[in-house]
């Protein structure tokens, strides 16, 4: 069933009443940058047509009450006057952090009625957090029409993840679900929050492949990555690694730890990359993208150790059958999840049978394909 009518449906069901609106946020797939967005880098990311989406209608009282169709707990109840973490229902946590986040901005927003659905794969790295978080705002601002633009909802979205939920993302995952253009990837300044848009070639497919993996480190590694990110910009007195140039890594490789100086030299030659790809997007110069994605993955598995023996192995596997034609890396977080690849269309039904034949036979499980296109962001 298409998502609009299926969320429509949901909430006709759970609250006897036909909604006000319908609003939908995507989630995103990170084509080249990761591990840059929280040290003031650049990334390049594509909204999906994946996403979170919601029915919703005012209240007149200070209630949320929330209907969640792909959680197990899938109801909520919650006040605007109590902020408070629910360590039952963590879905729940994301809906709470978004509407505090936005009522510090807009305190006269009341309750309302909510019944969300999404298809975005958990836990795959494709960012469903975020694509629920600006979903939440969009369907606020609408309800209550609020004058809450895309960069400033992202904000709230990463507020709402660090400050409540306790993540410490980046803003990429919030700002690209926010603002992305379809058919385009995005190169965003993670620093000044500026963006410029790159044009996806009408002849390639985002090909995203679920490795499924479980990602149970992936929490407790990121924050560590993170804070050992921090300590190497300290010791050159700088805000953030964007402000290190890798010949200033070089010439500091004997006063750092080696693994702070293998983690530094990922996110300098990674920012340097992503810029890179956007020039190779703009030209059509597909081999070079593929290039600059190959040494991506190498920089992520070898210096950051973020990747899986499953990971290296899928990229491996559609990397033999691309060669330069297209790209591929793994996306995300890391220690499972996705690989990203920019497949030819007529590749694609290729490829896909090339996957479920070798990675369950190599890894002894079973992918999921994801062939998706660029798509437009809520607020865009």
């Amino acid at each position: 069933m298409d998502q609009n009518k299926l969320v429509i449906t949901l909430f006709e069901q759970e609250f006897n009443e036909t909604p006000a609106i319908v609003c939908h946020a995507p989630g995103r797939v990170n084509i080249i940058g990761d591990h840059t967005d929280y040290n003031d880098g650049f990334v390049l990311p594509a909204a999906i047509n994946y996403g979170t989406t919601i029915a919703a209608k005012r209240r007149d009282d200070h209630l949320i009450k929330v209907y969640a169709h792909d959680c197990e707990q899938q109801s909520a109840v919650f006040s605007l006057d109590e902020f408070v973490f629910n360590e039952d229902k963590m879905w729940c946590n994301y809906v709470i952090g978004s509407v505090q986040a936005l009522m510090k901005h807009f305190p006269a927003i009341r309750g309302a009625n909510l019944a969300v659905t999404g298809n975005v794969p958990q836990g795959a790295g494709l960012s469903s957090s975020a694509s629920f978080e600006v979903a939440i705002l969009k369907a606020f601002t609408e309800l209550y029409e609020l004058d809450l633009n895309g960069i400033l909802a992202a904000k709230l979205g990463q507020a709402a993840e660090n400050d409540f939920v306790g993540c410490n993302c980046g803003i990429m995952d919030q700002l690209i679900s926010a603002m992305g253009q379809e058919k385009h990837a995005m190169l965003l300044d993670c620093r000044q929050l500026t963006f410029e848009d790159a044009p996806i070639p009408d002849s390639l497919s985002l090909f995203i492949v679920n490795s499924n993996v479980k990602r149970g480190l992936v929490d407790s590694e990121y924050n560590h990555r993170r804070e050992q990110c921090e300590a190497v910009a300290r010791h050159f007195n700088k805000d953030a690694l964007r402000d290190v140039s890798i010949e200033m890594l070089t010439t500091a490789k004997h006063d750092l730890p080696e693994i702070l100086y293998k983690r530094a030299r990922h996110v300098i030659t990674e920012n340097q990359r992503t810029i890179e790809a956007l020039s190779a997007l703009k030209s059509n110069d597909i081999e070079l993208l593929s290039k600059l994605m190959k040494a991506s993955h190498a920089s992520l598995r070898d210096d950051f150790e973020v990747s899986t023996k499953e990971i290296d192995g899928l990229v491996e596997i559609i990397d033999t059958e691309l060669g330069l034609n297209g790209g591929v890396r793994m996306t995300g977080g890391g220690f499972g999840g996705c690989v990203i690849a920019l497949v030819p269309n007529d590749m694609v039904d290729k490829l896909t049978q090339v996957v479920n034949e070798k990675y369950p036979q190599q890894y002894s499980l079973q992918p999921n394909i994801y062939i998706c296109h660029a798509t437009q962001g809520a607020f865009r």
